[in-house]
């Protein structure tokens, strides 16, 4: 089958994302001839990657949202049997210099976040990638209430990271975002402000959102 092609309305993508509740990420897989991993050891990235080339998504890694004309950023959330998140969230890299005048409505967290297609996977550890079952996606943005907590963790890590005190982070920070290490290996490093306002090396930075957070998105969406 041929690589499905954007969705041009919201209305679309609802229905390829109806099209898919129910199945295994294997059914799902064999649909696109896309190739199933035994374990997401080596290919922790698959089940995203799968979801977005099936729904037709287009934004890859650029810092905009994965259905981009849509203005619609798709995130895949793994749950457990009884519907709880079992992982934080990856939402976008962070620079670490040259923040000094980014407002958040610029940042791209903001962007991603502002729109987004909820895709919740039933994915407990004893069940196999190719078992695991994609559930009802829904589309969400933030109330006034979310989006203020947001913000407010946005703009304090990235007075931190401003201030020379990126080190100083860790994931304890933040109401709802945290920011952590995000490379393939220690020796990915890039450049940051250090503590005396001189440039450091040190790991790149991602924002996740907590679980306590998705959680409440899913409460909010589903009633739990």
């Amino acid at each position: 089958m041929a690589r499905p092609t954007p969705p041009t309305t919201a209305t679309e993508l609802m229905q390829r994302v109806d099209a898919i509740a129910g199945l295994t990420l294997g059914e799902v897989a064999a649909q696109y001839q896309f190739t199933t991993p035994q374990n997401l050891l080596r290919d922790k990235g698959w089940i995203g990657q799968l979801i977005e080339y099936a729904l037709g998504a287009d934004g890859g890694s650029k810092p905009e949202p994965d259905f981009s004309h849509l203005s619609i950023e798709l995130k895949t959330l793994p749950i457990s049997y009884s519907g709880k998140p079992l992982e934080t969230t990856y939402v976008s890299v962070t620079p670490l210099k040259n923040l000094q005048n980014t407002v958040w409505e610029e940042s791209v967290i903001y962007k991603k976040l502002r729109h987004v297609l909820w895709l919740p996977i039933l994915s407990e550890r004893d069940l196999a990638p190719v078992d695991r079952i994609v559930g009802s996606g829904f589309l969400w943005q933030p109330n006034p209430n979310q989006m203020a907590r947001l913000k407010q963790d946005w703009e304090e890590l990235t007075e931190m990271i401003c201030l020379g005190k990126i080190e100083q982070i860790n994931g304890r920070f933040g109401q709802v975002v945290q920011l952590r290490p995000k490379a393939a290996n220690s020796k990915a490093l890039t450049e940051a402000i250090g503590p005396n306002g001189h440039l450091i090396q040190t790991l790149p930075r991602g924002y996740y959102l907590k679980t306590h957070f998705t959680g409440e998105i899913l409460a909010q969406q589903f009633g739990l």
